[in-house]
């Protein structure tokens, strides 16, 4: 998803998630993402974010586009949490599935990317390269459209929590707001995010 929002989850790199204790039953982490749970949301990211980065890492070479794609496998992994189907397999099976195809997205897209700039040179821009760049800006424009939907406040917590990776007390305090006021619009806007970029597609 070409989210401009720098994606869902912890800061993310090799350590991610080091230090924690390991999650009993990621399946019903997920059944409680799927019901807009943040706190199940934020368990899984710390469960999941450093196998999802070695699965993203060992197909991309850049560490700094590993990091990028694996965020937005998190915040995907929150948005089809109820698509997730306990009888094809483990959780932790769907998120890496989930993980590999966004790598291997990633890499083709560069790829495409590098042959449209020879074509270009060329002046031999094909008409299914044109239909592409038309479809990522209109996605770009969707994520904008969906953000702007959320209220200031909304808006504000979850770039704080997501960019800057602050606690709900320190959301709080920067806000103004009580912790339980930040803990209840993030979720209402992460839930209201979720559906309106579910219903673009």
């Amino acid at each position: 998803m070409g989210v401009g929002i720098r994606e869902v989850g912890p800061r993310l790199g090799p350590g991610a998630g080091a230090g924690r204790a390991p999650v009993a039953d990621l399946e019903a982490l997920l059944r409680g993402v799927a019901g807009g749970d943040q706190a199940a949301f934020e368990a899984v990211c710390a469960h999941a974010a450093a196998t999802v980065f070695g699965v993203v890492r060992s197909v991309l070479r850049d560490p700094f586009q590993a990091e990028e794609v694996s965020q937005e496998v998190l915040l995907e992994v929150w948005r089809t949490a109820p698509r997730f189907q306990p009888g094809r397999g483990s959780a932790m099976a769907w998120v890496t599935t989930i993980a590999h195809r966004r790598a291997v997205d990633r890499v083709r897209s560069e790829h495409r990317s590098a042959e449209r700039q020879q074509r270009a040179a060329r002046h031999e821009i094909a008409y299914d390269e044109v239909a592409e760049v038309v479809e990522a800006r209109l996605d770009r424009e969707r994520v904008r459209r969906c953000l702007g939907s959320l209220t200031e406040l909304q808006r504000e917590s979850v770039t704080l929590a997501y960019y800057g990776g602050y606690t709900f007390r320190e959301i709080a305090g920067l806000l103004g707001v009580a912790e339980g006021t930040v803990k209840t619009r993030m979720r209402d806007g992460l839930i209201r995010l979720r559906d309106c970029l579910g219903a673009g597609r």
